[in-house]
Order: structure tokens, then sequence, then C-alpha cells
């Protein structure tokens, strides 16, 4: 597989981890019962860690077979994905120990799940932002 195979490959996983993600947000809107969002929160979390490693396993691969080196757009890319696994491991953890039962927390888990996920969106598409940037020779980083 070629260089570029390898980049378009990691460009359509970031862009399906970003529908995964925008679809995210409707987890805790439309799930009433605190089983039920333990459950959806822990499958989604696990979906979330699988799409992501796929997006940093290609994005890697194609940095050291195509002798692309470390560039500050690819440390980025690599430091947004170390905050957005630990961000969403530490919403996981928080989500399994809540005490959901109790309604105000449960609105309160809730509504740190929704903003998690905007800041986990917001920060993936500015990534595809700066590198759309950067392919079109608007930046040079």
């Amino acid at each position: 597989m070629e260089v570029a195979q390898m980049l378009a490959v990691h460009s359509i996983l970031v862009k399906v981890f970003l529908g995964f993600l925008v679809a995210g947000i409707f987890i805790p809107l439309m799930i009433k019962k605190p089983a039920g969002f333990k459950k959806a929160s822990f499958i989604y979390t696990m979906i979330f860690q699988a799409i992501a490693t796929m997006v940093a396993f290609v994005g890697l691969i194609a940095v050291f077979t195509g002798d692309l080196g470390w560039q500050v757009t690819t440390i980025i890319m690599v430091v947004v994905w170390a905050v957005m696994m630990y961000i969403e491991i530490k919403k996981h953890k928080l989500v399994k120990i809540a005490n959901l039962e109790n309604e105000q927390t449960f609105k309160v888990i809730k509504g740190a799940f929704l903003k998690i996920s905007i800041v986990q969106i917001l920060l993936v598409a500015v990534m595809v932002v700066l590198m759309i940037l950067k392919a079109k020779g608007v930046i040079t980083l």
C-alpha cells in the first residue's frame, strides 16, 4: 500500500470517527434510565477507543513507512489523540462509579457527557481544518 493510500484511509477513518462523535451527542439526550446510560456509555467508550486506535495506527504506519517525519502537525495529532483517550477514559470511569440512581447526579453526569463530547468534536474538527489548511498550503507547520 502506498503512502497516499494510507493517508486516504487515515482521512476516511478520521471522518468516520468525527461522525461517531457527533452521533455520541445523542446518547445523553435519548437515554432516560441510569442502567441504560451506563451500558450505552460503556459501548460508546469501547467503540471510541477502537476507532481512535485505528486512526492512530494507520497514521503512525503512514508516518513510518512513508518517511514523513515528525512534523509539527504530526506531533499535534499524537497529542490530541492522547488527550482524547485520556478524557474518554476519565469520562467512562466517572460514569461507571457515579451513583446514577440519584436523579441530580444522573443529570450532572449526562451534562458532563454532552460537554465532553462537544470538546472532543471540536478537537477533531480543529485538527481536520488544520490539516486541510496545510494541504492547501495556507499554513506551513
